[in-house]
């Protein structure tokens, strides 16, 4: 019996991990950049932002981090990769309990958010953010032109407070809207 509950344990232990599984080939994948911020120093962000107590933005954005358990950012200029982004996203979002949130598409790029519910409605565990059909002519980014960006943030996030964290990380402004759902 202890055999078999072993076997159980060990078979369905890789199912637990999937978001990581299923994202992290693309951590040392060439024509993929990558950060990874783990919670060390997503921390030690806070508490250097938690030094301006005039500052409400960065109170906010050190209450954020102090719930966050990770952050992984992949973004490509291949095409190839783009596509197969969006079919890991799409396969991700099946095996999960992410709903969309929002979906903004207009001439310049795709951008879907994702959530998994977390302690309450003011609270979500993963925030997951797909951006594609970048249209790099319309953008400024010098001579780079990105296909896809791929965010994921993992943790205790309150909704309420987001704005500040997208505001600091300069992620679309689309995104300043989040904690009034």
């Amino acid at each position: 019996m202890k055999k078999l509950s072993v076997l159980l344990v060990l078979a369905v232990l890789p199912f637990f991990g999937i978001s990581q599984s299923l994202f992290d080939k693309y951590d040392n994948m060439k024509n993929v950049g990558s950060v990874t911020v783990n919670k060390s120093m997503i921390r030690l962000a806070g508490n250097i932002a938690a030094f301006d107590e005039s500052d409400q933005d960065a109170q906010d954005f050190a209450d954020i981090a102090q719930g966050l358990d990770g952050i992984k950012v992949f973004i490509t200029e291949d095409i190839g990769i783009s596509e197969d982004m969006g079919k890991t996203v799409k396969k991700y979002l099946k095996s999960s309990n992410l709903e969309e949130l929002m979906k903004v598409r207009d001439k310049d790029a795709t951008v879907k958010f994702y959530i998994k519910q977390g302690r309450d409605e003011d609270h979500v565990s993963e925030l997951l953010l797909f951006v594609s059909d970048i249209n790099s002519d319309e953008l400024d980014m010098g001579n780079r032109k990105f296909e896809s960006v791929l965010v994921s943030m993992t943790g205790d996030i309150d909704l309420n407070k987001i704005g500040a964290l997208t505001r600091k990380m300069d992620l679309p402004k689309e995104l300043n809207e989040v904690g009034g759902r």
